[in-house]
């Protein structure tokens, strides 16, 4: 049973983004309502996964660790909690971003 407070409602959800597939987000985004600080594509660990992953970048690894911290999302939820990730979507498998500090913009990490 899910007992989450998700910060958004799910009615409150619209249509942000046609990309499509599910991503891993951090609680600290959608429970918390943190803004995301932090964000990579890794190869996909299921069919439907699209390979992002979502953090706000505030997160110890104790916390990542705990599997109830994290959850599988559409990337279009999580675009609604954040939509500064959108023009980034399309970023290959591999990329990396951390977001610049008071911005909606994000740095591509090398």
């Amino acid at each position: 049973m899910n007992t989450k407070e998700y910060k958004l409602k799910k009615e409150d959800i619209k249509s942000l983004t046609d990309f499509a597939g599910g991503c891993l987000s951090s609680d600290k985004i959608v429970v918390e309502g943190l803004v995301i600080g932090y964000m990579y594509r890794e190869e996909p660990e299921i069919a439907e996964d699209n390979g992002w992953r979502f953090f706000s970048g505030t997160e110890s690894d104790d916390y990542i660790n705990d599997a109830q911290n994290l959850a599988y999302y559409s990337v279009n939820t999580i675009a609604n909690y954040d939509p500064s990730i959108i023009p980034y979507l399309e970023s290959p498998i591999g990329s990396e971003f951390m977001r610049i500090e008071g911005t909606n913009q994000f740095e591509k990490l090398e």
